[in-house]
């Protein structure tokens, strides 16, 4: 199974949005008030990428350890 390619997008409103590519749907969308935007200036879309791919590797690590749990689970065959 092929893992879908994404996006990071900047929504009109100013906000970094995060979509499958060439959908055009914001599944997840990161908002910074003014006052951190203007400390971080445009380092503000570096934080919210690094933001989302801690996200999604942390997903990745749920989804990976539910795995090996399931395969070192002791078989419920009875013979």
């Amino acid at each position: 199974m092929s893992t879908p390619a994404f996006e990071l997008i900047i929504l009109e409103n100013g906000d970094i949005g995060l979509q499958r590519a060439g959908v055009d749907e914001t599944l997840v969308q990161v908002k910074f008030s003014s006052k951190v935007k203007q400390y971080l200036g445009e380092q503000h879309i570096e934080v919210a990428k690094q933001m989302i791919d801690s996200g999604i590797q942390a997903v990745i690590d749920w989804e990976q350890a539910e795995v090996i749990a399931e395969q070192q689970e002791p078989s419920k065959t009875v013979h």
